[in-house]
Order: structure tokens, then sequence, then C-alpha cells
């Protein structure tokens, strides 16, 4: 028998008074140990789900339901969750030590020593107890933040931008480190991001959200093969979307006639990966390369046919020079997209 969700969240809402919701029904479910990413672009209400979820916004509709209770109206200290924000919000007068033991003081001070010394020891700092907040770099900081969060050992962490104060180099390694620490744990935590890569690497499963609803929800292969709308496709990574006329397993396009992952009739909308497309040189060709971006591992092309622009990414070699006439050709089965 499996187990039953950690948190269920159905038909979550919030009204601002404006004549669109910020939270438009939202419902999903989040398995004990996993990390769901809620992903879009701002103002699409992820850090409003958030916040409903975590209880600093009142709902205006649905319910938050935590190992079965429901929670939806729960003041925020009372639903045990932990928090990590973009600031860190450590505190600067206390030590590193500290700071992570800050939420341990219903313990034993003998247990909350060893639980302290614990999480340092996971997050890579058993080493920097003694050090003051300012006396770190923005990595430890987070590292010490994280370890503060998981010290009390909560049901849920969630994430708010976690990264956005760190340098590019930082956020790689601490997103692969904190995956890591996660499932080590075996904490369950909601990320929000409008970071498509780094949802895609911490997560195992994302959601999109777009005007405050929740519009496909999966792993991130899956959503990438089979994106439902045109938003998704161009979201999570690029896409080129495409008119066509279906007839069940085939679709006529610009491109030609192209499979089908599912059947469809009728006007639609196709999604086309720039990795589908492959160039070949002809000189009898109607499309034309206009902009060729050599990227080192591979290279993208803006190619031109007839009122179309699309882009196609190809391996580094060979190159085509721009002015070039090429067909295109593409590769596997293409996906119809919802309206």
């Amino acid at each position: 028998m499996s187990q039953p969700p950690l948190l269920q969240i159905e038909h979550l809402s919030r009204w601002y008074g404006g004549e669109a919701a910020a939270v438009d029904g939202v419902s999903f479910e989040l398995a004990r140990g996993e990390l769901l990413a809620l992903l879009g672009p701002s103002g699409c209400g992820k850090t409003t789900t958030l916040r409903l979820i975590a209880g600093f916004e009142r709902a205006d509709g649905g319910v938050v339901r935590l190992n079965g209770q429901e929670i939806t109206h729960r003041p925020p200290e009372q639903r045990g969750f932990g928090l990590v924000f973009q600031d860190y919000a450590l505190f600067p007068h206390l030590t590193v030590a500290a700071n992570v033991g800050f939420g341990l003081h219903r313990l034993p001070r003998g247990q909350a020593r060893a639980r302290v010394e614990e999480m340092l020891e996971l997050v890579g700092l058993a080493h920097l107890g003694k050090r003051f907040p300012h006396e770190l770099s923005g990595g430890q900081q987070q590292r010490v933040a994280l370890a503060r969060t998981l010290a009390p050992a909560p049901a849920l962490v969630l994430l708010d931008e976690p990264f956005s104060n760190l340098d590019a180099a930082m956020r790689v390694q601490m997103r692969q480190e904190v995956r890591q620490l996660f499932h080590q744990t075996s904490t369950a935590a909601i990320l929000v991001t409008h970071d498509q890569e780094e949802a895609m690497v911490m997560a195992d499963r994302l959601a999109l959200m777009e005007r405050g609803r929740l519009v496909q929800i999966g792993q991130a292969d899956a959503i990438y093969r089979q994106p439902a709308t045109a938003f998704v496709a161009n979201f999570l990574g690029r896409a080129n979307v495409l008119e066509g006329q279906a007839h069940g397993e085939r679709v006529d396009t610009i491109l030609g006639e192209l499979p089908l992952l599912k059947p469809a009739e009728g006007y639609t909308q196709v999604a086309v990966r720039p990795e589908q497309i492959r160039l070949v040189a002809d000189p009898a060709a109607a499309a034309t390369v206009e902009v060729r971006e050599f990227r080192g591992h591979d290279q993208l092309y803006r190619v031109r046919l007839g009122d179309e622009a699309l882009t196609v990414i190809t391996p580094a070699q060979p190159c085509l020079a721009e002015g070039c006439r090429v067909q295109l050709q593409v590769q596997d089965q293409v996906v119809a997209l919802a309206a």
C-alpha cells in the first residue's frame, strides 16, 4: 500500500481585488521526501502560492492539508515548516553554531549541541561553528541557513529563490549540494524559481505556472518532450511553435508533413525543438541562414523560411555560413499543443 501524500493542495486561490486572481485554483500533491519546483515568469503566482502554503497569506479559496489534516487557516508558526529565503536571514550577532541551534531551544542542551554539530558536519561547515555570518562567503552563509532550517527536522521546507544572491558559479555548486542534502535527509521541499535550468537540475518534479494557474506538472524530461501548451514549450527550453493541419498521426506544416507523437485532427500548433532540426546545405533550398552563433559545444542558427524565423541548434561542426541556403529536416515526432 502506497503512502499518502505529505501535502495536498486543492483549488488554492488568492485575489487582491483585480479582475484576475493572483493564484487561481492551484491543485497538486507532494510526496514525502520529494522536491518540487514551482516554476514560471515573474508575476505568475508562484511566490504567492508558496506564501499561502506557508500561512503568510490568507487563502480566498481552496484547502491545504498536511498529513491528511487541514491546515488552511493555521498560523505559520503552527505548521512546522522550514523556510529559506533569498537573504538567508541569519542573526549577525550570533555565531554560526548559535544560528543553527536557534530553533532547538526545546531540546535538552546536550541534544541540541549534538544536533548542531551533526548539521554543520552535514553541510561541510563543522570547522566554522565559532565564526559570525559576516566572516563567511555567500555560499557558506547559504549552507548555514539550510542547516538552521533542517536542524528541527521540519515536515516540509519552503525555498523562495534561495540562490538569487549568489554568483553564477556558486549557484551551480549550491543547487547540486542542496539537492543532495534534501535527499540525504529525506526532507520534502518546494522550491520557487524562475530559472528553468535550476528547476530541472534540482527538482524531482516541476509545476509550471502561468497567470496564476498551474498549467503542467510532471518530471522535467516528460514536460520537455511533451509540453502541454505553447507557453510551456517556450518557457522550458526553446521551441519553434508552428501552425499545422493534423490528420491522425501526421501534421502538415511549413516544414512539410511531420509525424505526431499523439494523433490529432484539424488545425493545431506543434512544438519543434531546435535540436530536432537538421540543416543540409542546398543552393536550391528555400530557407536561408540569417544568424549563426558559435557557442563552443554547439551552434545556434536563426533560419528564415518564408514568414517563419526558426531556431536551430546543431553540433559545433560542420559550420554553415550566414546567407547559406539550407534544407530543414525534422527528426523524431513533434507534439501537438493545446489551444
